[in-house]
């Protein structure tokens, strides 16, 4: 089975086990993340490979994080992720890339992301739940970041916290590439 493979019947275990836990309907679930009932269906078939974006609006709406709706083994109390079980979400033809390195639930989601942006390309996102925090720390290049319309630059070997329940995005405006450290921690659903 290829890791697309794993990754794809992991979600749709993950997604109708959280549902089901949270006693959400599929339309119950459809309108909190703001996503088709059609495609709910299909990813908890495990029939598509939706976007990163279609999977974090899922997970936000359940209260638990992308790496917990990908997880496809319940681990000890220690979970060592070797490089070649990180996860790459996002990728583009030119090498930026984000890769999730690890997750857990503490209470709520808490994930830690690597970044790579290639100079000129930028990635979005929309407004998570409210009580959300990001934390970026940035190690090579310096990251532009835009918050609710306002940019903010962040030099290599700086970091920014903000909260995340506003529109974002991470994005690259300099000549050589950036790479940064990104945690995001939801609160819990309730």
């Amino acid at each position: 089975m290829s890791d697309l493979e794993l990754l794809t019947q992991s979600l749709a275990r993950n997604v109708k086990r959280w549902r089901t836990e949270r006693g959400y309907t599929l339309d119950t679930l459809a309108a909190r993340a703001g996503v088709s009932r059609g495609m709910l269906i299909q990813i908890e078939q495990a029939r598509t490979n939706p976007s990163i974006g279609t999977v974090v609006k899922i997970g936000d709406a359940l209260g638990v994080s992308v790496t917990t709706l990908l997880d496809y083994e319940q681990g000890p109390k220690v979970r060592i992720v070797p490089p070649g079980q990180v996860v790459r979400l996002w990728h583009t033809d030119a090498g930026s890339y984000s890769k999730l390195l690890a997750g857990t639930e503490a209470p709520g989601p808490l994930e830690m992301w690597g970044w790579k942006l290639m100079p000129g390309e930028g990635s979005s996102s929309d407004p998570h739940p409210v009580g959300t925090v990001e934390i970026c720390h940035v190690t090579a290049g310096e990251l532009t970041l835009t918050v609710d319309g306002t940019e903010y630059r962040v030099p290599a070997g700086s970091s920014a916290t903000f909260e995340a329940n506003a529109a974002h995005t991470y994005g690259n405006q300099g000549e050589v590439p950036t790479e940064m450290l990104l945690a995001i921690s939801v609160p819990p659903a309730t």
